[in-house]
């Protein structure tokens, strides 16, 4: 099997998802995520450019989300991450809250808003409260839990616990569309799930083949590759930043800990009548600390 673009990164995701000519790919993937019934599926989509992130310069990845408009109106973001920047839950209310408002125009009544979609494809396990690897939130009323409106949506979808269903045989890409092409994110690394999407593929879903191939031709397409290479970098040099901070973050936290554990000896060593020079040369408090903590 020749090697193909990792479809986790945004750059490779927005070249199949988000690209004109792939509207088709695009539909077929929003109508398993949104599981919308036969009656309302979706049969053309707009693909439109997300202006409403280009503000936020330092922000980079906001220009490779997939952001479309569907027949009805409503707005759809997609975004895949593979780096946990985390506060993402409010990251992702705050770009909702772009997308929502960048609707209204001059004169524009409140009513003429549309339903605003935000699909969050993340490749690490983000939710702790639940198994499940794909994730919906909307405005209830907390005890009665009724729809206060369907204008926010925000999906979450967790690529690692569907691998372990998948793993598992808890889920089926024949039965069931949104994990084939979840599962299809995940192809570049596992030929055997590329086996199975490629039976599946020239059996019954003509759009899954559509998207096989697409994906095949832009993986070896030059210019494609240059740019892909150049991003799959970035998101591994963002990588290897989040992992540092995360363990300054670490060593910083220990050293409070351990400043705190020696302050409270000091305390207890103030509280037995020791002066301040042997507290100083057993702790190594500056004499500045231990008078504070004699004023406590």
């Amino acid at each position: 099997m020749r090697k193909r673009l990792d479809l986790r990164v945004d750059f490779a995701f927005k070249a199949l998802f988000g690209t004109h000519g792939n509207e088709s790919i695009l539909a077929a993937f929003l109508n398993a995520a949104l599981r919308l019934p036969d009656n309302q599926k979706i049969t053309e989509v707009t693909l439109l450019d997300p202006q409403f992130n280009k503000e936020n310069t330092e922000d980079k990845k906001s220009i490779l989300d997939v952001h479309a408009q569907l027949e009805d109106g409503s707005r759809v973001n997609v975004e895949i991450q593979v780096n946990n920047k985390h506060d993402m839950e409010k990251r992702t209310l705050y770009y909702w809250s772009r997308m929502y408002t960048s609707q209204m125009k001059e004169g524009m009544d409140y009513g003429e808003l549309c339903r605003t979609i935000t699909i969050n494809i993340v490749d690490f396990r983000y939710l702790s409260h639940t198994p499940g690897y794909h994730s919906i939130f909307q405005l209830y009323e907390t005890e009665e839990k009724f729809l206060l409106t369907d204008t926010l949506e925000i999906h979450f979808m967790e690529l690692p616990k569907l691998l372990i269903k998948w793993r598992r045989g808890e889920v089926n890409p024949r039965e069931n569309q949104l994990v084939r092409w979840l599962l299809l994110l995940e192809a570049s690394e596992d030929e055997k799930i590329t086996q199975v999407l490629e039976e599946i593929a020239m059996q019954e879903d003509q759009t899954l083949k559509k998207a096989i191939d697409e994906w095949e031709r832009v993986s070896q397409d030059p210019e494609v590759l240059l740019a892909y290479e150049a991003r799959r970098k970035a998101l591994l040099d963002e990588k290897s930043a989040l992992k540092r901070a995360e363990k300054q973050g670490e060593i910083i936290g220990e050293k409070r800990g351990e400043k705190r554990g020696i302050m409270k000896v000091a305390l207890s060593m103030i509280q037995k009548g020791i002066d301040n020079e042997t507290i100083a040369e057993l702790t190594e408090l500056t004499q500045g600390e231990i008078e504070q903590l004699r004023r406590q």
